[in-house]
């Protein structure tokens, strides 16, 4: 069984990566989602990601806020694609984690997306990416959803514009 893993760092950033759980669901991608943490939990974090990779996980999602090590510590136990969503809040309203998550050392990547709801969605969009490289019926969903997405935007402007 192949999956997604959403690994976010404490219950308040549930809130936002809610999002990404919903749009998986959308497109009927299987995915956990667990509340571990690079500092709090060291153990449960190391035990979780050997687990899922034995299961079927084949990308992680990780979110976490101000020192944002999860996408770093689960990047250094596996060689699955990892995605870090950076989380606001802190003193440095969020800058702290988007720092800490993008800045990973050579050999070690993290795709960082960006923070709050735009990033959970992303990140669940970028997984699936990686996924239809092998799953040919995902691929066309994605592709049915861009024509979507584009005709919308034609909708949308059909109501307001004013052209010369």
């Amino acid at each position: 069984m192949k999956f997604v893993s959403i690994i976010i760092g404490s219950k308040s950033d549930y809130s936002v990566m809610v999002e990404c759980a919903n749009t998986l669901d959308k497109f009927g991608v299987l995915h956990e989602l667990i509340i571990s943490s690079a500092h709090r939990s060291p153990e449960r974090t190391h035990s979780y990601v050997k687990g899922a990779e034995e299961r079927g996980s084949r990308v992680f999602i990780c979110a976490a806020g101000m020192a944002a090590h999860l996408a770093g510590a689960v990047a250094a136990l596996t060689i699955k694609p990892v995605i870090g969503v950076p989380m606001k809040g802190g003193a440095m309203d969020g800058m702290d984690a988007m720092l800490s998550t993008v800045q990973m050392p050579s050999g070690m990547p993290v795709a960082t997306v960006a923070m709050g709801k735009a990033g959970a969605i992303n990140s669940a969009y970028l997984a699936m990416q990686i996924l239809s490289l092998e799953d040919n019926d995902l691929q066309v969903k994605l592709q049915e959803d861009r024509i979507l997405k584009s005709k919308k935007v034609e909708s949308d402007s059909a109501d307001i514009e004013i052209k010369l």
